[in-house]
């Protein structure tokens, strides 16, 4: 039976000798109840439900359904349990994947006992933990430069593909049947959008970003 005021927890890990361990840990801890284990996500989904545990131990790769689907179901359907992701992996699109899906904390398995019971009190009062080389990656993807955007609107796209072509402002109100004056504004708010002064540099970068076909 699980005591009173203790912290129920669900072990979700595809190696039995994995939770074998962990459990043991867990039951060394009196405010620490060890309510069921999980061999992959969609059976930490269905005991989720079943049990429904405080925490959840959470292992990332795993078969028939890995760790990061399974954070963000159990998320969505009991956003008050709290899931600390532990894995042998610290690549920065796990931690983000992890994390977006609604893990609390994230933690390799290096972790000692100490640091691991840390964590899961942590999680039970609201705070967060990340591992260091967790913190890391995400640091770095902070640091990665985002891929340019350019706001133009459906006439601002077809004005540059004319501009591409080679037409002159005239040619261009020819084409569309607007003013000269029209397609002068238009193009002047597509150079500034675009960062660039002249027409020319705006054809090189169209080109150069696949502008036009993104913006189709």
């Amino acid at each position: 039976m699980t005591e009173t005021g203790s912290t129920r927890i669900l072990l979700v890990d595809d190696h039995a000798v994995v939770r074998s361990g962990l459990g043991a840990v867990l039951m060394s801890f009196d405010d620490m109840s060890l309510v069921g284990e999980a061999a992959n996500g969609e059976e930490a989904v269905r005991l989720s439900q079943q049990l429904r545990p405080d925490v959840i131990l959470m292992d990332l790769m795993m078969p028939v359904m890995d760790g990061v689907t399974a954070i963000r179901i159990i998320h969505e359907r009991f956003p008050d349990m709290r899931i600390i992701a532990l894995t042998s992996f610290h690549e920065q699109e796990l931690v983000e994947g992890a994390l977006k899906a609604g893990a609390m904390s994230y933690l390799l398995k290096t972790v000692s006992a100490a640091e691991l019971v840390a964590a899961i009190r942590d999680a039970m009062a609201g705070k967060p933990s990340l591992s260091p080389e967790a913190a890391q990656a995400l640091v770095q993807s902070l640091k990665k430069p985002r891929p340019e955007t350019y706001e133009l609107t459906g006439r601002e796209v077809e004005i540059l593909g004319l501009v591409v072509e080679g037409l002159s402002n005239q040619d261009i109100a020819g084409r569309l049947y607007v003013s000269a004056s029209t397609v002068k504004f238009h193009v002047s708010n597509i150079l500034s959008k675009l960062g660039v002064a002249t027409r020319t540099e705006a054809v090189a970068l169209a080109l150069k970003r696949n502008l036009l076909k993104n913006n189709q």
